[in-house]
Parts: C-alpha cells; sequence; structure tokens
C-alpha cells in the first residue's frame, strides 16, 4: 500500500480533484491513526467533493475516532451551510448541529451556530425543528442565557411575543441581555 506523510495527505485533501486519490489519503490517515482536526478540515473544504462524499468521510471519522466526532459533526454543519447552501444541504448542515448536540450536550455551540444556519426567506430548516431542538438542549447546556436568547429570537421570528418575551425574561435570568 502506498505511504504518505501527514503533510502529503494535507496536501491531497486540499487539492487533489481525484476522488480515488483523495480516498487512499484518507485510508492511509485511518491507518495511521491521524485524529486531527485541522487534517479533516483540509478535506472537507475540498471543493471537488459531493455531499455524499463529505457524508461518507465524516462518518467514518467520527466512528473511528469518537474523541474528535463533535469538531467533525461541527465542521460537516459548516461545510454545508456554506459550500452547499441549497435547501437539502441546510437540512445536512441542521442533523449534524443535532449529532454534534448528541456528542457534547453541555456544549452550546451547535445551538448557536444552528441558529445562524437560518434561512428566513425558506423556513429552512423549519422554524418549528429549530424551536423543538433548543427547547430539548437548553437544560443540558452549559451557557443556558446565550440559547434562551436564540430561543426568544426565534419566537420573535415566529410571531409568539408571549414566547419570544418568557425566554427574553430566562436569558436575562441566566446573565444574557440584548447588548
Amino acid at each position: 500500500m502506498l505511504q504518505l506523510s501527514k503533510e502529503e495527505i494535507k496536501q491531497r485533501f486540499a487539492n487533489s480533484t481525484d476522488f480515488n486519490e483523495i480516498f487512499d489519503a484518507f485510508q492511509i490517515s485511518i491507518n495511521l491513526k491521524i485524529d486531527d482536526v485541522e487534517l479533516y478540515r483540509q478535506l472537507f473544504w475540498n471543493k471537488s467533493l459531493s455531499e455524499d462524499e463529505i457524508i461518507l468521510f465524516g462518518e467514518k471519522l467520527a466512528i473511528e475516532f469518537p474523541q474528535i466526532s463533535f469538531d467533525i459533526f461541527i465542521w460537516m454543519a459548516n461545510v454545508f451551510e456554506t459550500l452547499f447552501g441549497k435547501k437539502d444541504n441546510l437540512e445536512n448542515a441542521f442533523t449534524y448541529y443535532k449529532k454534534a448536540s448528541i456528542v457534547e450536550p453541555t456544549n452550546e455551540k451547535p445551538f448557536i451556530d444552528v441558529c445562524n444556519a437560518y434561512n428566513q426567506d425558506l423556513n429552512i430548516p423549519p422554524l418549528e425543528n429549530l424551536i423543538e431542538f433548543l427547547k430539548n438542549g437548553v437544560e443540558l447546556v452549559n451557557k443556558k442565557g446565550i440559547v434562551y436568547k436564540n430561543l426568544s429570537n426565534l419566537y420573535q421570528l415566529k410571531g409568539d411575543i408571549y414566547q419570544a418575551t418568557f425566554y427574553k425574561a430566562r436569558a436575562t435570568e441566566f446573565g444574557e441581555s440584548d447588548d
């Protein structure tokens, strides 16, 4: 089997447009047990990869290296949100924010980032799904105030002033203000 250095793998991840070449480098990185998130960011940002290929690589990494799965899922969500800003891809972003929240349920990052990914014009991911996701996660996160603030904002978008006011008050209780 072909052997590559970490730097050579990184270069392939960043620059190759040949799926087989990228896949070979990926297999070598797995065999070498490289669990460097920075290396795999290069892979995820490779514009020649399709959505399905990113999912293939990301899911495999999460299984092989559970210790970095949170970061992998966050990066996958960011890639889907940024590079593939179409309907299905915003849903993919939401899926990976949810997976990240399962890996680290006390980390507020997925709950913040998913709100930034919301497309109000298309209602993608659906506002009700976002609200449910935040409500289910808020009790587990360490920084509840920012999640409550996001819930208030989502209810404001929905036109539910009562719930928006309620969650704004909760955000204030936890030290989050409108400043």
